[in-house]
């Protein structure tokens, strides 16, 4: 893709999310979202494989159905209250469309069924922009809004979170595997919005941390499913040995950053009083730890199989810039002592 235009649409995905974090009327929010999604098109089909330009379409489609139900809601909500304003939402039908069509948008359970073929069509460096900025602008309208209704909050978070293990069980594609973790780690965030909302936006940032460095990381085993990974050993030995310790912090395992969201959401639900709400999102993470553990097992104990697909690819000297991973690397395994200097921080 030609340099200039590759800037024209990334500064444009960076002023459509600015101007949805910057707004206070729906119509600005609505217009945001809309650039966002105009730009990304064009950075999703660029490969012009057949594959991509399926995922492109499905994913024009349903934020395109996101953003029509937006409009319609905020329109029903002026027109019943006379207010445009995003904070002031205060009648149960257009603040339940709008949260189901955000849900639509970022790909919540039982609105998910577009984000794993959409992410599976795409390349990773896209990908990685669909699973972490992207969701950046809907949670900013999420966390503005005041729900009328918790209890649909917290089934949508414990079926997302559900929805997101079962689904990884059975895959064998690795873009697929990081769509339904996504799932599960937006689950958690829905699941905590409405007690803890600076716990919300803490689950959020470490869960783009953790997703970045993933990404990069098969990024640079150039790994788009499990056989691939098995012959990673021999490419990248260092970051094969790093690699399932990312894997394992996605999964929430102590001493690694994933641990610190999960064991402050549990310790907040059973503060209000939510013990089964809090057990069953804890049994849930034990199906996504599952196809986590799967990965690290592929990358690490296993030789890559024989055959066609399972080969060893010609190597040369990898030209990707490693900054950005090193740094994610560190965040994703070692922010878990700064927990209380993080919440402290969030809570300001």
């Amino acid at each position: 893709m030609n340099p200039y235009i590759l800037v024209t649409l990334l500064l444009g995905l960076s002023l459509g999310t600015t101007l949805t974090l910057s707004s206070s009327h729906w119509l600005l929010a609505w217009m945001g979202l809309e650039m966002n999604t105009l730009a990304i098109i064009p950075l999703m089909a660029q490969n012009h494989h057949p594959r991509a330009v399926e995922a492109t379409t499905k994913y024009f489609l349903t934020q395109a159905t996101a953003a029509a139900m937006l409009m319609f809601a905020s329109t029903t909500n002026a027109w019943l209250t006379g207010q445009w304003d995003i904070e002031q939402m205060t009648h149960p039908l257009p603040t339940t469309m709008i949260i189901l069509a955000l849900a639509l948008k970022i790909g919540l359970a039982p609105l998910h069924s577009w984000l794993p073929e959409v992410l599976q069509g795409l390349d990773l460096t896209t990908g990685l922009i669909l699973s972490t900025w992207q969701k950046i602008a809907p949670f900013a309208l999420i966390l503005q809004m005041h729900s009328t209704n918790p209890t649909m909050l917290l089934m949508l978070g414990i079926t997302s979170t559900l929805v997101g293990g079962w689904g990884g069980l059975n895959q064998t594609q690795l873009r697929k595997m990081l769509a339904y973790s996504s799932i599960a780690h937006l689950g958690w965030m829905i699941l905590i919005l409405q007690f803890s909302p600076s716990l919300t936006l803490l689950t959020l940032l470490t869960y783009i941390i953790m997703t970045c460095s993933a990404f990069l990381v098969f990024k640079l085993n150039k790994a788009t499913n499990i056989n691939m990974l098995a012959s990673s050993w021999a490419k990248t030995p260092a970051l094969t040995a790093l690699a399932p310790l990312i894997l394992l912090s996605l999964g929430g395992l102590p001493p690694l950053t994933g641990f610190m969201p999960k064991w402050l959401i549990l310790q907040e639900l059973s503060k209000q009083d939510l013990a089964p709400v809090a057990t069953l999102a804890a049994l849930s993470a034990l199906l996504s730890l599952y196809f986590y553990l799967r990965l690290s097992y592929a990358m690490t104990l296993t030789m890559s199989p024989n055959n066609l697909n399972g080969t060893t690819p010609w190597r040369f000297t990898s030209n990707q810039f490693s900054l950005p991973l090193s740094l994610f690397l560190v965040a994703t395994l070692a922010l878990l002592p700064l927990t209380p200097a993080l919440t402290t921080i969030l809570t300001l």
